[in-house]
């Protein structure tokens, strides 16, 4: 697979005949457990991946940008000197989006940039292509003009960039994991403070991502009904957000708000698990316990394909297979935002070959689909190269 590093810095030298003098990296993630809690204030578990967008470029002497996806083949330009608009190319609106709010927080920034952007994260995929690109974005900027933005900071406006241009209503797990990750280490994020608690990956221990192949887009797909129906059981319940409701607060009340609204009772269902889920997975993964890991990925699917209802019989299928292999050394689950996308399988290293192996002899045959097979390792959060 591409190095999208050396493609960006090499296509950079190609185009503009001199190096680039400014290089970011960006990975993308893959979320462990805590699946749609992010937007309900609450805690997810996910890890940087190995695999990411890189952006080269050096300064100009005017306010324009001039922005080429080296993966599409595209070209973008657009001035910092003017209100900065939509553009009819989705993949450019992310850029857009983030030096907009950029200006917003910092108004003096106006330096122009020629910039060659390339990655390696599969789109659609649910593996957070997009939010790579926005903190990557977001980190050429801060390094362009010297801005005094923490990683934070560079997170939480790629999110507002995807949520209020690009349009997508998404959490800020993905932004936060690409500016934060940290080397062999799963992030527990508290989506309302930004706390984090990092928890070391067991070191014999590998982290597989198999796309489905079923490709996904959160703008148009179910993803905002799924956050208005959240919003809908945080006013039942009385609470800001979901977060605020515990167990058996959850229990007590279930059967009210069944009779109320039984789609809304039983999204709740799961954020209010979920969350459960994902501090107990943390204890899980301190103990080294991976067989109680696994238990907890296993819930977590289960909640997501019943009552969240944004699997597709093709991630079931993947699980399942995934889980004959595993076993209880290990678990698997659906990642990302669902309606197709990846799952992600934690297990010994001597495991992943038979999960390579039962998934390349079934899925294709049963599916049509082929699935793409990738080991990952848990990686550093955005850098300067």
């Amino acid at each position: 697979m591409t190095d999208p590093i050396q493609q960006s810095q090499h296509i950079f030298s190609q185009k503009y005949h001199t190096s680039p003098s400014l290089t970011v990296y960006a990975p993308g993630r893959v979320n462990i457990i805590g699946e749609h809690t992010d937007y309900n204030d609450g805690f997810v578990m996910p890890c940087a991946i190995n695999f990411g967008t890189a952006i080269s470029g050096t300064k100009r002497e005017d306010h324009t940008w001039q922005v080429y996806a080296a993966d599409l083949n595209e070209t973008d330009e657009f001035s910092l000197n003017e209100t900065i608009e939509k553009s009819p190319r989705k993949w450019a609106n992310y850029v857009r989006g983030v030096v907009k709010f950029i200006q917003e927080c910092c108004p003096d920034f106006k330096q122009g940039a020629n910039l060659v952007i390339s990655g390696n994260v599969p789109l659609s995929s649910g593996l957070s292509s997009s939010a790579a690109l926005e903190v990557a974005v977001g980190k050429f900027c801060q390094q362009l003009s010297d801005l005094t933005l923490s990683h934070t900071d560079i997170a939480l406006i790629g999110q507002k960039a995807e949520n209020q241009f690009v349009g997508a209503n998404c959490g800020n797990m993905d932004q936060l994991i690409s500016a934060l990750g940290q080397q062999d280490h799963l992030l527990m994020i508290d989506c309302r403070s930004l706390e984090t608690e990092s928890t070391p990956v067991p070191q014999d221990v590998a982290v597989i991502i198999v796309n489905s192949n079923v490709p996904h887009d959160l703008v148009t797909g179910e993803y905002n009904t799924r956050r208005l129906q959240c919003e809908r059981a945080a006013e039942f319940f009385g609470v800001k957000a979901l977060r605020d409701v515990s167990v058996s607060q959850f229990k007590e009340k279930e059967e009210e708000l069944t009779a109320l609204d039984p789609l809304v009772a039983k999204r709740a269902r799961h954020v209010v698990t979920e969350n459960q889920r994902v501090l107990d997975a943390v204890i899980a993964l301190n103990q080294n316990n991976l067989t109680r890991l696994g238990e907890l990925m296993g819930q977590s699917h289960d909640s997501m394909r019943d009552d969240f209802e944004i699997t597709a019989p093709q991630i079931d299928y993947l699980v399942e297979l995934a889980q004959l292999a595993i076993g209880k050394n290990g678990g698997v689950r659906m990642t990302g935002g669902g309606f197709g996308g990846c799952i992600v399988a934690l297990t010994h290293h001597d495991k992943v070959e038979a999960v390579r192996k039962i998934i390349a002899d079934n899925y294709e045959k049963t599916t049509g689909l082929k699935e793409t097979f990738y080991v990952c390792t848990a990686s550093q959060g955005v850098r300067v190269i």
